[in-house]
């Protein structure tokens, strides 16, 4: 079948009009999003969208190719499921973001539209799967995630590190980050994970200390601090965390948090922009401007962050594969 080599068009549109952000009736059943009913359907409180909020996408051939290998294996991916903006520049270099254990979680954030209820049990053939169809996608680099999984008493780590070392057999020329849940504070379960080396360790705070209850109502903000600097603590790996901006908090207490985490030992952070993925989700209160997440990466330099990703469409793992070489050359020329 012949395919268009490029094309182009505008994404991130102004109204939840389209197949990533959805409208739908308070009667939905899908769940995703805050589980209490006086949180969804909000109305925005940060107006129209402006035209920063936009992006021009182009396809090449291997994002393609990366397509076709995705749907070919039966991969969960959470460039899919999470509706990034960023999918098409990822893929193209043949990089992107795999979740397992499973596609439903056992939390309720506020902002994410992974689904929410009872999973299914363990696979535990899982690890050994993906990691022979990694190794036959010859992919650069690839994050794992996962859905939280409360309901296993070591929150799914035993299967996380079997699907590390897994990999590390089978692609050892593969980049490999991990963005994991927090565990419940579960440090040896943590352990368990680290132990398997990830070249990169990553876990989101996802937002100020203040919003946690609203946003992460089953997440501690020094609960995801301890994660980090445990990580942090064993120097085998990069060390990484995120943030969305625009959920109510005041630019104050993001460099307040921003100071928290390099002091905690975080290597690298992204922020930026929370977009709602649909009416039942919390709403945006404020559209951060370029300039000010210009000023973050600046005041984050200054601060001792190894790199920083600052835009309005930066997700998770937005060039996640060109941070670790980027770095690597950075360590490489102070050695030097």
């Amino acid at each position: 079948m012949k395919m268009t080599k490029r094309i182009e068009l505008p994404i991130v549109n102004s109204e939840y009009d389209d197949a990533r952000v959805r409208v739908e009736p308070a009667g939905s059943q899908r769940t995703s999003g805050p589980a209490r009913p006086d949180l969804k359907f909000q109305e925005d409180g940060a107006g129209k969208r402006p035209r920063w909020i936009r992006k021009r996408i182009s396809f090449n051939k291997s994002f393609f190719e990366t397509k076709e290998l995705v749907e070919k294996a039966g991969l969960h991916t959470i460039c899919e499921s999470g509706a990034c903006p960023n999918i098409h520049e990822c893929w193209s270099r043949k990089s992107l973001t795999i979740m397992i254990l499973g596609n439903v979680c056992t939390r309720s954030c506020g902002f994410c539209d992974v689904q929410t209820g009872k999973p299914l049990r363990v696979d535990d053939d899982e690890p050994r799967r993906v990691a022979e169809t990694l190794s036959g996608l010859d992919l650069n680099y690839v994050v794992i995630t996962s859905v939280d999984r409360d309901d296993l008493p070591d929150g799914g780590a035993r299967i996380w590190a079997e699907t590390i070392r897994r990999i590390k057999e089978t692609s050892p020329d593969m980049g490999l980050e991990v963005l994991t849940g927090d565990f419940k504070g579960d440090m040896e379960a943590l352990d368990l994970v680290l132990e398997a080396r990830p070249d990169c360790f990553s876990h989101n705070v996802e937002t100020v200390a203040e919003l946690h209850r609203v946003v992460r109502p089953q997440a501690k903000y020094e609960r995801s601090l301890a994660v980090l600097e445990r990580a942090a603590q064993r120097g085998d790996q990069l060390v990484k965390t995120g943030m969305m901006l625009g959920l109510g908090e005041t630019t104050e207490q993001v460099l307040s948090t921003m100071r928290d985490l390099v002091g905690v030992g975080v290597e690298v952070l992204n922020l930026g922009q929370y977009l709602r993925p649909s009416k039942r989700h919390l709403p945006v209160m404020r559209w951060v401007h370029p300039d000010e997440f210009v000023m973050l990466k600046e005041e984050g330099e200054k601060m001792g962050f190894k790199h920083i990703e600052s835009g309005p469409l930066v997700r998770s793992s937005y060039r996640a594969d060109l941070q670790a070489i980027e770095i690597a050359e950075k360590s490489r020329g102070v050695v030097s």
